[in-house]
């Protein structure tokens, strides 16, 4: 069973996101519209010119008419009021494509800053904001956004609408312009307001959808838990129970658009109206023709503009409530690189005063620690003291809040992102496996991968024989290729073996493996390489590092081997180990799983085994050591003298018969004959007695699902030992 409360625990309920003040809104506008720039320009103008057809039109209009109604030859006139009007509708068409290309483009853009931010900022991000809500912005709030330009620009060419109708009226009559200019400050006005409202409604309904959004995302991430407690309906009245609220500010959105529209179109008729009275009386006095009339009645109508203007207002509106949703993102400080190297060095690590917070708590206080290069030091601790989160600090996928993070001698943030990308690699205990085929996975992140390269990692990692197995091998795409627990961590394993570096951090990578598996990798972990971070919730992991770090409130409570530490009871307690010896004639007597540090002479229950044992046997319900003939394991744990191949397929049986008899300890001695199937495939191979596919025995024989290191008797034959 795994422990992985670590990362939530350090990453707390996040804050409410920051309101982003205006500079942080008009700086993304801006750097939207410089992006857009030249579109927007030709939309603008193409607008514009639109405008100042449509413009034209009256004035030619009105003098047609009055030709006509002089019985003048006006058909010159007539055909240029039809080009006019071809010319208007090949211009608006040329608006609608532009628009549509300065909004994609400009959408494009902010997802690509926000994308790069976002991972810039690494846990922080998703612990600031929610994996769906983050989806929801960038998806739909950066397309409602990417609309601002396109927006401003039909913005501005609308303007031009009624600032030109303004004009002609005036060149018409001066007291037609004067009669609508008195009218005009209400209608600006009322506009004012609509615009202000719509952006705060289009703000709370795009915040309640974030909502929704993140909650979906929580749900699909656990849909297994969901299915397997038959919360399903109850699951799906949370993600929905904000959609009342959605709804209000929906209605609250439509509501504000419509009074807005009532109020501008009960002013704007009163000043058309306006404008034809005075236009009559001016026509009776001689001062205007008919078609002058007909002309100001058309500047009038274009001059109050208000449907054209409502509907620009709102979408502008709305675009600008969805940047300021993606200020907030991008208000958020990512990480500043250096430009130094790395000088040549083991990679050492070393970590001083290093205080990390998540939210309101202190969850790392003035850490002190060094990796000496090459070697391996595993973090062990209860779940909530931070073990993640330092690994995070390890490799700058987190800054600390205080303190510093050295490799090699030189911080973190000195060094440039290339260079500390390739000095540090991770494995996690759920990898996200990125890459179209399985080979683009264990080569992810590496500027030149080769082939050999990728097959040596995936062996090291013992995922070649399974990857060879699939349809296409290592060309087999990822979504085609069914994967267990333990083989998507190898394939993880596989990506940091094949990345390479001066640091090698493990984050609890080894928790779905199988005795045999681990074993094996841990073998090739001990050797010459990298330095070697492991998270560590199992003894069995601990026990094979170099030093622990045992973390605590935390703080770092106790350095040393596992060994030494094993002596204090809370140490034994971190991984379930309360009342287990240290040592003893008698045996290890041990109630959890835990395999301490110089096993040998005898098998082991799977989950554990304490150290330095002794004779004797214990209990099957307890994690033991005892002897067995043949010659002792050594102290890691690697297979005793006379290994062989016997491994059985993963299906093989394991029969066994049990006799009773008296015993060191409570339960007798029994004596075990275990039977094992024929040779199993190579990643299943035993070291010593035969095993299932997923068990090592060496020595004398074991339970089901022991990991035993002792005595070894070649090509599968059975092993038998005293219990």
């Amino acid at each position: 069973m795994t422990h992985r409360a670590d990362a939530a625990d350090a990453a707390d309920a996040a804050d409410a996101p920051p309101t982003p003040g205006p500079a942080a809104v008009r700086d993304l506008s801006r750097a939207v519209l410089r992006h857009t720039g030249a579109r927007c320009a030709a939309l603008c103008a193409v607008s514009t010119a639109a405008t100042a057809a449509g413009l034209l039109l009256p004035a030619l209009l009105g003098h047609t008419l009055d030709l006509l109604l002089a019985h003048a030859p006006a058909a010159r006139w007539v055909g240029g009021c039809a080009a006019l009007v071809l010319l208007t509708a090949v211009l608006e068409g040329c608006a609608g494509v532009l628009t549509g290309t300065a909004d994609a483009r400009a959408t494009a853009w902010l997802r690509h800053r926000l994308t790069g931010h976002v991972l810039a900022l690494g846990p922080r991000a998703t612990a600031r904001f929610g994996s769906g809500d983050l989806v929801a912005r960038l998806v739909g709030g950066a397309a409602q956004a990417g609309t601002a330009p396109g927006a401003l620009a039909a913005l501005a060419a609308a303007l031009a609408g009624p600032v030109g109708g303004v004009i002609a009226l005036g060149l018409i009559d001066r007291w037609l312009a004067a009669v609508f200019l008195a009218g005009a400050p209400v209608l600006a006005l009322l506009l004012r307001a609509f615009a202000r409202d719509t952006s705060a409604c289009a703000a709370d309904y795009q915040r309640v959808q974030g909502r929704i959004a993140s909650s979906l995302a929580d749900a699909v991430g656990g849909f297994r838990t969901i299915r397997a407690a038959g919360a399903e309906d109850r699951e799906t009245a949370r993600i929905l129970a904000p959609l009342p609220e959605l709804s209000r500010a929906g209605h609250r959105m439509w509501r504000v658009q419509g009074r807005a529209a009532a109020q501008a179109v009960t002013v704007a008729p009163l000043l058309t109206l306006g404008v034809v009275a005075v236009a009559g009386l001016l026509l009776v006095r001689h001062r205007l023709t008919v078609g002058e009339v007909l002309a100001a009645s058309r500047y009038a109508a274009l001059a109050t503009g208000v449907g054209v203007l409502v509907g620009q207002l709102a979408a502008l509106g709305r675009a600008r409530a969805a940047t300021a949703r993606l200020a907030e993102v991008t208000a958020e400080a990512a990480p500043v690189h250096g430009a130094r190297g790395l000088p040549s060095g083991p990679g050492r690590l070393e970590l001083r005063g290093v205080t990390a917070r998540r939210g309101a708590r202190t969850v790392l206080d003035g850490v002190d620690l060094v990796v000496p290069g090459g070697t391996t030091l595993a973090v062990v601790g209860r779940s909530g003291t931070g073990k993640s989160l330092l690994a995070e600090l390890a490799g700058r996928l987190a800054d600390p809040d205080a303190g510093e993070v050295l490799l090699d001698g030189v911080p973190l943030p000195e060094l440039s992102h290339a260079q500390l990308r390739q000095a540090v690699a991770y494995a996690f205990e759920r990898p996200a496996l990125l890459g179209t085929t399985v080979a683009d996975t264990i080569a992810f992140g590496l500027a030149a991968p080769s082939p050999a390269g990728v097959r040596a990692a995936a062996r090291k990692a013992r995922a070649d024989a399974f990857v060879r197995r699939l349809p296409a091998g290592y060309a087999t795409r990822c979504a085609d290729a069914p994967r267990s627990g333990g083989e998507s961590q190898r394939l993880g394993l596989a990506r940091a073996f094949a990345h390479g570096g001066r640091l090698l951090v493990l984050d609890d990578a080894l928790s779905s493996l199988d005795t045999v598996t681990e074993h094996q990798i841990t073998q090739s972990l001990l050797g010459p390489g990298p330095t070697r971070l492991l998270i560590a919730h199992r003894a069995t992991t601990a026990a094979r590092a170099d030093t622990v770090a045992w973390l605590e409130g935390g703080r770092v409570r106790a350095t040393g081997t596992h060994h030494d530490l094993w002596a204090d009871a809370d140490y034994r307690a971190v991984f379930g180990e309360e009342n287990g010896p240290a040592a003893g004639d008698g045996g290890a007597l041990v109630k959890g799983g835990g395999i301490g540090p110089r096993a040998g002479g005898g098998g082991s229950h799977a989950d554990g085994v304490g150290p330095d044992p002794g004779s004797g046997g214990a209990p099957a319900e307890h994690v033991e050591v005892r002897p067995g003939p043949g010659t002792p394991g050594s102290a890691d744990g690697d297979a005793g003298t006379g290994a062989g191949g016997g491994g059985a397929p993963a299906g093989a049986v394991r029969q066994r018969t049990r006799a009773e008899g008296d015993g060191a300890l409570p339960g007798g001695a029994r004596d075990w004959t275990g039977t094992w199937g024929e040779d199993g495939p190579a990643e299943d191979t035993a070291a010593g007695t035969g095993t299932t596919a997923e068990d090592t025995a060496a020595g004398t024989g074991t339970t089901a699902e022991d990991t035993a290191v002792g005595t070894g008797v070649p090509d599968g034959d059975a092993g038998s030992g005293e219990r």
